[in-house]
């Protein structure tokens, strides 16, 4: 099965409609971590290709403890981390992989999402888009700190969040308004990384088809 990605499009669509219409002000305070993170080369201080991945186990949106160690036992691992329900941008992402998520079965590849949301939240997320693949709590970005993602958002980005709703300390059950960066990664058998993506414009995300592409590679 061919599956055609209408990802980008769906990014780009959502910029102009949404983003587009936001006050200036409010999204430069908004978007103002992103040159933060440019600054001080954060993505290239994360894991990358060639680099082994430390076992780790979180819980998915109904409990259950998701280990990777037992997932790679089974076959490659694809892993984004996303900022939360609460990011258009990440929900726009969980769709597109779930569009294509035959595919990553059919490849062999077990797909994960983590955040450092609530396990409630990951439940809501997990029922609202529908998704089939498991959404893990990674509560104080246990998880995404091994990957060293972690950056904590400032002034005057945190009050312009509460502005538009995103009110970080409820979703995560922490009030030090720590995330990650944006990230894919897939994981081959040995937990060896094969493809990293890291981003600190959370609104610029790798096409899924890009992955599945690598995947099918291995």
């Amino acid at each position: 099965m061919t599956v055609t990605s209408t990802f980008q499009q769906e990014i780009d669509d959502f910029i102009a409609m949404q983003v587009g219409r936001m006050p200036g002000p409010l999204l430069d305070d908004l978007t103002s971590p992103i040159a933060m993170l440019v600054e001080s080369r954060a993505a290239e201080k994360a894991l990358q290709e060639g680099d082994k991945v430390a076992d780790f186990a979180l819980p998915d949106a109904h409990g259950n403890l998701v280990t990777l160690s037992e997932l790679l036992e089974q076959g490659p691992v694809v892993i984004t981390f996303y900022r939360g329900i609460w990011c258009n941008f990440c929900n726009l992402e969980l769709r597109a992989y779930q569009r294509l998520l035959p595919e990553f079965i059919d490849a062999g590849a077990s797909l994960i999402a983590i955040s450092p949301q609530t396990q409630d939240h990951c439940l809501s997320l997990t029922e609202r888009q529908e998704l089939g693949f498991p959404v893990l709590s990674d509560l104080g970005n246990t998880v995404a700190a091994q990957f060293n993602l972690v950056f904590t958002i400032g002034e005057p980005a945190r009050s312009a969040h509460m502005k538009v709703r995103k009110d970080l300390p409820r979703f995560n059950n922490d009030d030090s308004w720590q995330i990650p960066i944006p990230a894919t990664y897939l994981i081959d058998q040995s937990g060896t990384v094969r493809l990293s993506y890291v981003d600190p414009n959370f609104m610029q995300r790798l096409d899924p088809l890009v992955i599945l592409e690598r995947l099918k590679a291995l």
